[in-house]
């Protein structure tokens, strides 16, 4: 049984509340309703599952931690419990891509043939390539890359980012217009550079 089905119309903005007050249970009914959202997105911005778990596991921390700065006049519970998730995520990648990759001796088994180095070579450019998107991204004004992960990495349409961030959407689809129009600029500016 969800522990979630104990207090089902309680609204997000109270389970907060009553979390920042130390109450465990309804931190517990919070997290259940956010926790499927929260892995979605870190996994769609880290790209890997076991450290997208790290990255929800150490955000929802710092939702327990700071349930009691939560403000409802100033968002949805969810939209702020999903910002700290996404700048986690963020600082994360920014992390992980100032330390020296290890070599993995294992994979020289899997380059002994032309076919698999191919492969190999093909899966690093699309790595290096989502890496500059993610870099490209969060170099973007907040606003903008706020809506622009939600929905690319999120997977929440436009309706539904405009309800979880309270904004009409109008105003998401502007952001989300501009971004891209900033990000595609980046992007040929990038391609440009390596041709």
């Amino acid at each position: 049984m969800n522990r979630n089905s104990a207090q089902p119309t309680v609204p997000d903005e109270d389970l907060l509340v009553r979390a920042g007050g130390r109450s465990k249970e309804a931190f517990e009914a919070f997290y259940d309703r956010f926790e499927r959202r929260a892995f979605s997105l870190a996994y769609r911005i880290v790209g890997d599952r076991s450290q997208a778990e790290d990255v929800v596991q150490e955000a929802f921390l710092s939702v327990w931690k700071n349930a009691g700065r939560y403000d409802p006049g100033r968002g949805s519970a969810g939209a702020w419990a999903l910002g700290i998730v996404r700048n986690r995520a963020i600082d994360h990648l920014r992390s992980r891509a100032s330390r020296t990759p290890d070599l993995d001796h294992d994979d020289d088994a899997a380059l002994e043939s032309r076919e698999s180095a191919l492969r190999t070579e093909e899966q690093a450019l699309r790595r290096e390539e989502s890496r500059e998107i993610r870099s490209r991204l969060a170099g973007l004004p907040e606003n903008q890359s706020k809506v622009i992960g939600l929905a690319f990495y999120g997977g929440f349409s436009q309706t539904e980012i405009s309800d979880l961030l309270e904004l009409p959407l109008g105003t998401v689809k502007g952001r989300m217009r501009l971004g891209m129009e900033k990000l595609r600029s980046e992007l040929g500016t990038l391609e440009g550079e390596r041709t």
